[in-house]
């Protein structure tokens, strides 16, 4: 089954990812049962005995359902659910905070693995971990290699999930399905397959929105920004590579100086460091006095790549022999990576090509910025805090104008066992002088109490009726005010929305627009800061 939308479709109460379904493992069949191995056999010890941990490498890759072509070897889902407990007690950052369940029942991987979390939660009462989550490794491979999956190329926002439901379009591909349908930014998505948006049955909705794959037809009523008519057309999915710089250009304040504007959108395809590079450079051409960077949707993607950002915004002598992150994971592993068996060494902001789409080597343009504006939201999230956070640890002065971000200091290695790669937390970043505790986001702050870690800039809300980029849109407008004056703007045109952070509790209570079983380990893929063993 297809994975959708990680790239192309986002809709939240300014954090949710819609996804369609996925997903690896097996069912119950043979071995599924406790008492059906003895120890020692292929594939690992099946006795369980609790506390006990055997090594997760005498479990991986024997599989119920072994792949052709690659290093499976027949087992069971009992093998691979020996090989979760193992893993996780090895890697898991909370690892003593997991409950120890016995392999030998009748779970589903996925399912087993769902409960190998910790429950606890944040200061102020957000889970602690909400990042935990599977993706169909051929599918997952072929997102983070091309940037491309089966959609519409449009990257939907639900204002309420439950009814009164609203969803709104955050903006759309160029060339993609929806653009030629003629969606636009701010566009209010009435029915979907005669099924009103407002009130109408989740699931008829959520299958519209999240197609299993290409050539899927559904119809859309749609009412454009300042439209005083619906229009209704049927759209038909197709694989859409998103752009990771989606939007640049340039503006002028009225002392001459001239502002560059880039809308990035992921961190989380190969492509995005070539995209960022050709960005910069261009910028670095017009010797750009200041960057406006909206970050509003971006939810992360691979470290290696927002270190990139962190060299090619602040350039080498800020950030010559400073660390942009070092990983700190569990007690069991203070100064080795357990992943890769490495020595744990700090990230340093890279100057050069990391292999991605770039040749490895190759020296990246900077701009030499001493302050960069970013704009966030609850969907700012992961590598993008990253680059938050590193910046401020080498005395970048970041002002963010937007809404406070998802607040995910963590991050993993995607770990494929079986045809599934498993993402669970397995670090936390910490910047230049330390500092990597802010599970509660960034949050814009103008002198009033913040939800999350402060940082200079102002509070505005998502501003549906402009286009990205425009001057006039809220968030953009601020930023130019604040580059003129020093101050926030006292007349925003859209003031914060009540958006929530992506919360399982929340999000799946019955009517609601996301109570799908075959969403739920895809909504924060995107919300992702990811490490490769590269």
């Amino acid at each position: 089954m297809t994975i959708a939308r990680i790239s192309t479709i986002t809709v939240s109460a300014l954090a949710l990812l819609f996804t369609a379904c996925g997903g690896g493992g097996g069912g119950g069949g043979a071995g599924s049962g406790g008492g059906s191995f003895g120890p020692n056999l292929i594939g690992g010890d099946l006795n369980y005995q609790p506390g006990v941990f055997n090594s997760a490498g005498s479990y991986k890759n024997f599989c119920q359902t072994p792949r052709t072509g690659t290093n499976d070897q027949s087992g069971s889902n009992v093998n691979e659910k020996f090989w979760l407990r193992s893993w996780s007690n090895e890697t898991y950052l909370w690892y003593n905070e997991l409950p120890d369940i016995d392999p030998n029942n009748s779970q589903t991987p996925l399912q087993y693995f769902d409960e190998l979390r910790t429950t606890a939660t944040t200061a102020s009462g957000n889970p602690k971990d909400r990042f935990h989550f599977t993706y169909d490794t051929e599918e997952y491979q072929q997102l983070v290699n091309s940037g491309a999956s089966a959609g519409y190329g449009a990257r939907f926002r639900l204002i309420s999930g439950a009814p009164p439901r609203q969803v709104v379009v955050a903006y759309v591909e160029a060339g993609s399905p929806a653009a030629a349908a003629g969606l636009k930014r701010g566009a209010e998505i009435i029915e979907i397959d005669g099924t009103a948006v407002v009130d109408g049955d989740p699931g008829a909705l959520n299958a519209g929105l999240f197609p299993d794959g290409e050539g899927e037809s559904h119809t859309f009523v749609f009412q454009n920004v300042g439209a005083t008519t619906t229009e209704s057309v049927t759209i038909v999915s197709d694989i859409v590579a998103a752009k990771p710089v989606h939007t640049t250009d340039l503006k002028t304040l009225s002392n001459g100086r001239t502002i560059g504007y880039m809308l990035f959108n992921t961190f989380g395809t190969a492509i995005a460091e070539e995209a960022l590079a050709d960005a910069i450079n261009t910028f670095s051409a017009q010797s750009i006095d200041q960057l406006v960077l909206d970050l509003r949707y971006n939810g992360g993607g691979f470290l290696d790549i927002s270190a990139q950002l962190g060299y090619m915004i602040a350039g080498p002598n800020r950030t010559n022999g400073r660390v942009y992150e070092t990983l700190v994971f569990n007690d069991k592993n203070p100064t080795t990576n357990p992943v890769t068996g490495n020595p744990i060494t700090p990230t340093p902001f890279h100057s050069t090509g990391q292999g991605f789409s770039l040749s490895e080597g190759i020296l990246l343009p900077d701009l030499d910025l001493d302050t960069v504006y970013i704009l966030s939201s609850a969907s700012t999230c992961s590598a993008s805090e990253s680059l938050i956070n590193s910046l401020l640890g080498i005395d970048v002065n970041v002002v963010m104008i937007g809404t406070t971000s998802c607040g995910k200091p963590y991050g993993f290695y995607g770990t494929d066992n079986c045809g599934t790669t498993y993402f669970t937390i397995q670090f936390r970043g910490e910047n230049d002088k330390g500092f990597g505790d802010y599970a509660d986001g960034f949050s814009p702050f103008e002198g009033a109490a913040t939800t999350g870690e402060p940082v200079n800039g102002c509070i505005v809300g998502d501003d549906f009726s402009k286009e990205l980029g425009d001057s006039t849109e809220a968030m953009l407008a601020a930023a130019l005010t604040h580059m003129e004056t020093g101050a926030c703007p006292t007349n925003v045109s859209a003031k914060p929305q009540s958006f929530v952070r992506y919360e399982k509790p929340l999000t799946f209570e019955q009517g609601n627009l996301l109570a799908d079983p075959r969403i739920e380990n895809r909504l924060i893929l995107e919300n992702s800061r990811i490490l490769t063993e590269r």
